[in-house]
């Protein structure tokens, strides 16, 4: 987990250096392919999941400004001055999943653009910063809904973090909204994603007809950040981070 968790961080440290206005989020899918193709991984989105009638068709999900998720890339979908794009990426090698994504901002963008953009970020890391063996699932969504909810952000309630190892969506499930000391115990060993997903508006969210892309209700902007982590003896640790990358865990809110 930590071999793949290293390398998924490392696809989205290159694709930052690829995010610029007119690239199209087709190019962003064509590298994290050919990418994990050469390390001789697969991209676990693609055709996920396995005998649906609507599997995924792409090997990473591009999520552009009031798409929340699930975002299905294209050769004409042109990224623009001012945008905000997530890009969630799943390889898988030797059977193992690194699921991890970030929000990037496409040039310049408006301040309440940029605000909404970092408290994603700190909401995932204070989330994570709740992690260690005896607490429970519920401290990380109470956190994650004080912070957000506290700055004026809608948390979204449809999609949550997720068990993963050698597969992809398993227990326990991670909900970012929740009461602290409720849901299942943390316990050494445990590895699963929090991948909170914030609204400029209503936390409300719907899924299009191509059945995979999920959109605001209102249409106001969303960001999320994503990271895989497993419990340790004393605490947690991040497995999506690029070489070099630090994670700061400290439980003091900005």
């Amino acid at each position: 987990m930590r071999v793949v968790g290293r390398f998924a961080a490392g696809l989205l440290r290159q694709v930052s250096k690829m995010i610029e206005p007119g690239l199209t989020t087709g190019a962003i899918d064509d590298f994290v392919a050919e990418e994990t193709r050469k390390r001789g991984g697969i991209s676990g989105p693609l055709g996920y999941p396995k005998g649906s009638a609507h599997p995924f068709p792409k090997h990473c999900c591009t999520s552009v400004n009031h798409v929340v998720c699930h975002g299905i890339p294209s050769p004409t979908h042109v990224l623009r001055e001012g945008d905000i794009i997530n890009v969630d990426v799943t390889p898988i090698i030797d059977g193992y999943h690194g699921d991890t994504s970030r929000t990037f901002i496409v040039g310049e963008a408006d301040p309440e653009v940029r605000r909404l953009v970092d408290d994603t970020y700190e909401s995932m890391r204070i989330g994570i910063a709740q992690v260690k063996p005896g607490g429970h699932v519920g401290d990380i969504g109470e956190a994650i809904q004080r912070f957000a909810e506290g700055r004026g952000h809608g948390v979204v309630r449809q999609f949550a973090g997720h068990g993963i190892g050698q597969i992809f969506h398993g227990p326990p499930t991670i909900s970012h909204v929740g009461r602290r000391g409720d849901g299942e115990r943390f316990v050494p060993g445990m590895t699963f994603t929090v991948e909170p997903m914030i609204n400029m508006g209503d936390w409300r969210c719907q899924i299009l007809g191509d059945h995979w892309t999920v959109v605001t209700v209102d249409h106001s902007l969303s960001a999320q950040f994503e990271h895989t982590v497993t419990v340790t003896e004393d605490g947690v640790e991040v497995l999506t981070l690029a070489e070099g990358d630090t994670f700061d865990l400290s439980l003091d809110a900005s």
